[in-house]
């Protein structure tokens, strides 16, 4: 599904005849007896003809799987003559995306190969591409063809931005994907495409952003994110508009999203017993966002931890677990990504090394404001020391210096003491000798 390099139409399908010729033949092939009695008028409308063909291009599901290629290469053709396409291709795309029934296992790639080669046969900026786009992402999802659909999502937002798309186009294709990659498993992608399409809306207008449409998708996407075992920090979602929206529409979805987004175990227990029956009547596993609960008020706990270090018996308290448990639980919020560190069983407390904050706001600033100074203090404590046993460390070369120069100035007099005493008695046996 490449994009076209130019913004001049590319010839991708090779014919040969006039209009006439090949619509007739295209009317005989469809048996389409209506175009073929309004060809055989004197005087016949293009435009006409190309209506009444794509009409009957729904007889393209029922021909032969080695014809279906070239027939359907033919009517794009046709209808790519007409003065305005755009008219007739979002119809020709609906009823092209019908699979052959012939080809039981072919059928989706010739479908999607005649999809695709509308998408190239149009100007790279012609908007209409965004409508076949989204044909061809609703054709994938419905059959299940998200690997086909993946290696485009980068170049996505590029094409929609040349193609001038309308929020309304973007919305549907972002929503599309999204649905595709859910049903793919893609629980990550789904989740971005989601937030992506509630950036659509205009978050100047209140009316949109309350809108009916919004407030589904944006219960849609904190339903994702509670629920998901690998999405845990909130801040993206919780800053759009529609979202925060929330809080008057549905305002227990809210308080709980508040929960999920920075609050601790004991909150989520409260939430439950004041809304009683309330997660279960959402369809919501509570099993599922109580775990969930656990891990996060873990994170919570390290992060606000100055000391670096959390006894056992602080972590079974704030997660509601015996001690035993404890080093169960550390081991998941490892795999979670949410905090790295290590056990110290001798010691029973969990050392942290690492960890993620689940929100940055005024209190986890004066947290880090107080991590600093305690580090700043420690630093302080050890230049101190350092500083200390630099001195030390001089005086005591100073002290070993002077030590050797006493040394050194003692063998120095009693060298020269002996020399003395040489002399005098070399003197003594001259004056002897005499």
């Amino acid at each position: 599904m490449p994009a076209a390099k130019s913004s001049e139409q590319p010839q991708l399908l090779f014919v040969d005849g006039t209009f006439e010729e090949l619509a007739r033949e295209m009317a005989e092939y469809l048996k389409a007896e209506d175009t073929a009695q309004l060809l055989d008028k004197e005087k016949v409308s293009k435009e006409d003809v190309i209506a009444k063909l794509v009409a009957a291009s729904p007889g393209l599901s029922t021909v032969p799987e080695k014809e279906y290629t070239a027939a359907s290469n033919l009517l794009i053709h046709l209808v790519l003559q007409s003065a305005d396409p755009k008219k007739h291709l979002q119809t020709l795309c609906a009823n092209l995306a019908k699979v052959p029934v012939n080809s039981s296992v072919h059928g989706p790639g010739l479908s999607l190969n005649a999809l695709t080669t509308i998408f190239n046969l149009l100007p790279q900026e012609d908007v209409i591409r965004a409508r076949i786009f989204l044909e061809i992402v609703k054709f994938l999802k419905a059959h299940g063809l998200f690997d086909t659909l993946r290696p485009y999502l980068e170049r996505l937002n590029g094409w929609l931005e040349s193609w001038d798309a309308s929020e309304e186009i973007e919305r549907l294709i972002y929503e599309n994907v999204a649905e595709a990659a859910y049903e793919a498993n893609e629980e990550s992608i789904s989740y971005e495409f989601v937030l992506k399409a509630l950036r659509t809306f205009d978050a100047d207008e209140k009316d949109e952003i309350t809108s009916e449409e919004a407030q589904r998708l944006s219960l849609r996407a904190v339903r994702m994110a509670i629920v998901s075992n690998t999405l845990c920090l909130f801040q993206d979602l919780r800053a759009i508009p529609s979202v925060q929206a929330l809080s008057d529409s549905h305002a227990v979805y809210s308080q709980l999203l508040d929960i999920f987004a920075e609050q601790d175990l004991e909150d989520f227990n409260d939430f439950n017993e004041e809304h009683e029956g309330w997660i279960d009547q959402q369809k919501l596993d509570y099993q599922k966002l109580h775990r969930k609960m656990r891990l996060l008020t873990f994170a919570s706990l390290a992060a606000a931890t100055p000391s670096r270090e959390i006894e056992y018996a602080s972590i079974a308290k704030a997660l509601q677990i015996p001690q035993e448990d404890v080093e169960m639980w550390a081991i998941d919020v490892i795999r979670a990504g949410l905090v790295e560190g290590k056990l110290s069983q001798q010691r029973r407390k969990f050392l942290v090394h690492k960890v993620t904050y689940r929100v940055f706001g005024q209190k986890q600033y004066q947290e880090l404001s107080t991590r600093v100074d305690h580090w700043r203090a420690t630093l302080q404590n050890v230049l101190g020391v350092l500083k200390q046993e630099q001195v030390n460390a001089r005086s005591q070369k100073e002290r070993e210096i002077q030590d050797l120069e006493r040394k050194l100035n003692s063998v120095g007099v009693s060298s020269g003491n002996q020399g003395n005493r040489r002399q005098a008695q070399g003197r003594e046996r001259t004056d002897n000798d005499d």
